[in-house]
């Protein structure tokens, strides 16, 4: 076991052409912890993306709807008299140790950014608004989609007020949010190009919506390449008519002229995200699921396309065949992973969606890192020089380390908790053997450990004053023999 060489770089964790993040949990599935999804993908995400519903004035609340009222006659998924995600009970409850908050500290200390998709009671008075604004204070560079799908008639939010209510609801949440929380951005998903019978080119209900596309920071549509729309009612069979599928081309055309017209309708240009984004296994089946999403990201990184920000796969772990793994309907706690995950896997580690490490100069301890997302942090950079394809490749940390890191090693991410005292980095070979000598760069960041910054601000600053040791052998303590 030995230390690392006498060179130290500095790091920068940059953007990637197109962000690749993910969806965790929803009325379809459960959260899954970062650990456990860190491992299965070998890298983490832009943002992880939560679904949370607020209606604290109505009966019910705060239990689930398919809890409260699990007796109701419903048609579809959204037939209960609120919408049935998980309750956010932050806001004027004030419950801080609520699952939304430890969700969001585990997403960040693992190197992610947030994306809380909240739907809103429209009929709310501003308290409420304000008290969610503060809630997002402490968690960095947060996104907020407020009302998702806005022109859709599912949500409860689109029955109990007019299309107009909901664009100038979220125009005022929106304000109060770049108010209270100026360190979060805002996301809007409202219509799509196409949606207009008279006039194709325009985007659904753009006129009502103008003013909350000009005040956004983000412009979003929800777009599925297929999509069985009938789950969990009934069973997607050749012939039904509770599904569709549209296909990679039309769904990417769509994207890129929506985003065209919302240039053209507000004079501004701002990022352009897909916030919910797959193809149904239920509709195409497994492989052709695959293939779907395959074509979509070859369109993506072929033309070299900038104007789209990033889109968001609906979902890690999914009831249905929405996810890279089923939820065990035995026990919910157990994925079956689905042969989308390596997919979409192999598309998570390409150069066009794969956040770039940067080298700088040189630097000696102490260093001071600055985590201010997974799109621009400072960290360190260590060269590391192999032999040969290692048999043993482990880092050991002192027992008074009190760091959390984020570490990356020959395409492989590692996350290293406050008090652990080792990581096994022989996962970065598994799938990529050595095939003789080769330098590699070992790259260390440091989001919180708490999961939180100092309320509003957007960056976090860690000393980092020492090393951990490594250890590399090429050969087993003893070697196979019949």
């Amino acid at each position: 076991m030995s230390g690392f060489g006498e060179k130290i770089y500095l790091a920068h964790l940059g953007k990637a052409p197109c962000a690749l993040d993910l969806g965790d949990g929803s009325e379809r599935g459960e959260y899954v912890n970062q650990d456990y999804i860190l491992n299965k993908l070998g890298r983490p995400h832009r943002a992880i993306n939560l679904m949370y519903c607020y209606y604290p004035l109505d009966e019910g609340w705060p239990v689930r709807a398919s809890v409260a009222f699990p007796s109701k006659d419903k048609t579809n998924a959204w037939g209960y008299p609120y919408d049935d995600y998980f309750t956010y009970r932050g806001g004027l409850e004030g419950k801080k140790d609520d699952p939304v908050f430890e969700q969001m500290r585990d997403i960040r200390r693992h190197g992610q950014d947030v994306i809380l998709t909240l739907t809103v009671d429209p009929r709310l008075s501003d308290d409420h608004l304000i008290a969610i604004a503060k809630d997002l204070l402490p968690f960095g560079r947060i996104m907020v989609r407020i009302n998702h799908e806005a022109t859709g008639s599912w949500f409860s939010f689109n029955k109990r007020a007019s299309y107009k209510e909901v664009a100038d609801f979220f125009t005022r949440f929106a304000r109060i949010i770049h108010e209270y929380a100026p360190n979060a951005r805002t996301i809007l998903c409202a219509g799509t190009t196409g949606e207009d019978g008279e006039s194709p080119e325009k985007i659904g209900m753009e006129e009502l919506f103008l003013e909350a596309a000009r005040e956004t920071d983000i412009w979003s549509i929800d777009k599925y390449m297929s999509l069985h729309w009938g789950w969990p009612n009934d069973v997607a069979v050749k012939g039904g008519g509770s599904y569709s599928s549209t296909g990679a081309k039309p769904v990417y055309d769509t994207c890129r002229s929506t985003y065209e017209r919302y240039k053209e309708i507000t004079g501004q240009d701002k990022p352009m995200v897909m916030s919910e984004h797959n193809a149904d296994g239920d509709v195409n089946g497994p492989y052709d699921q695959c293939l779907m999403l395959r074509r979509f990201c070859e369109m993506v990184e072929g033309n070299k396309d900038t104007w789209l920000d990033g889109f968001t796969l609906y979902q890690f772990r999914d009831r249905g065949r929405l996810g890279l793994e089923w939820e065990d309907p035995n026990n919910p706690e157990v994925g079956i992973e689905l042969p989308l995950l390596k997919e979409y896997k192999r598309i998570l580690h390409s150069d066009w969606f794969k956040p770039p490490i940067e080298l700088g100069s040189e630097a000696s301890l102490p260093v001071r890192t600055r985590w201010g997302g997974s799109e621009d942090s400072d960290g360190i950079a260590l060269p590391v020089q192999l032999e040969a394809d290692p048999v043993y490749c482990e880092l050991f940390f002192d027992e008074d380390d009190d760091s959390n890191l984020m570490i990356e090693f020959a395409g492989r991410w590692f996350y290293k908790s406050p008090g652990c005292r080792y990581i096994d980095l022989m996962p970065a070979f598994f799938e990529n053997r050595l095939t003789g000598p080769k330098q590699l760069s070992l790259s260390i960041f440091c989001p919180p450990a708490s999961g939180e910054n100092a309320p509003g601000e957007t960056n976090y600053f860690y000393e980092l004053k020492k090393l951990p040791k490594i250890r590399i052998d090429y050969e087993p303590c003893i070697p196979f023999t019949i």
